[in-house]
């Protein structure tokens, strides 16, 4: 059994995380942190850490950026392994992140969908392949309306996993409006689509000669990324210092 401290209990993805948590018998939510704690859950909640006091095998963390360090600090205190899924992380909170991951157990990934990640797999492989044989390599990324940032944070994870499997880099190109030319052989372009209520979509297009082949993913709910956590939730327990992400958990 892995107990679970559910920061962010009270948001969207904390309910869906609740609710799968639920139904799963190798978890279970010992306690949940939100500053809105009028909502009745089946666990105590509490307005943040500092009044925490439940013993826990990890944390999930779903909240906003903001108070991130906080929470960093209160799992190295407590040696309480933690699945940080907040986005939109500064230079400076990722750093402080980074060498957290120094003194106690830290996952940090740009996509909690096992999906996704298999799919992070999958490109290293084939596109080794398929840039040696010529094929221009572009992605494409749609989000709903309110996402802020662009590209999105899986787009740039996809594209860093081929620049990884291959010697030769590419050149991210995110727009190419202000020029004339013909396509680099290097170039990697990035597109982002924003509309409606897309959860997420990826497509990864090799484009040959004569043919082409895409690698796709599509997120249908937002509980792919609560199910992703409670996996790697699971998987952190017991672990010692050190940087995961959910390619580890993948192994």
């Amino acid at each position: 059994m892995t107990d679970i401290i559910l920061i962010g209990c009270n948001g969207r993805m904390g309910q869906m995380i609740t609710d799968i948590v639920a139904k799963d018998e190798e978890a279970r939510i010992v306690a949940g942190i939100d500053p809105f704690t009028g909502k009745e859950q089946e666990y105590p909640v509490f307005a943040s850490l500092k009044e925490c006091d439940v013993k826990a095998d990890a944390m999930i963390d779903f909240s906003s950026a903001v108070g991130v360090e906080e929470r960093i600090d209160y799992a190295i205190k407590k040696q309480i392994p933690l699945v940080e899924c907040s986005t939109g992380l500064s230079k400076e909170q990722t750093d402080y992140l980074l060498d957290a991951g120094k003194k106690v157990a830290i996952l940090r990934s740009a996509n909690m969908s096992v999906g996704v990640n298999l799919l992070i797999k999958l490109l290293k492989e084939a596109s080794q392949k398929l840039a040696s044989e010529g094929f221009d390599i572009e992605i494409v990324e749609k989000h709903h309306n309110q996402k802020l940032d662009a590209p999105s944070g899986t787009a740039l994870a996809l594209a860093d996993a081929i620049n990884e499997a291959n010697d030769e880099q590419y050149e991210y190109v995110y727009d190419r409006s202000q020029v004339r030319q013909k396509r680099g052989n290097k170039e990697l372009g990035i597109s982002a689509v924003r509309g409606g209520t897309i959860v997420g979509d990826h497509d990864v297009i090799f484009a040959g000669e004569d043919e082409v082949v895409t690698f796709s993913h599509r997120a249908y709910s937002r509980a792919v990324f609560a199910k992703g956590s409670v996996v790697a939730a699971k998987y952190m327990k017991g672990k010692g210092a050190g940087l995961y992400d959910m390619a580890d958990v993948l192994l």
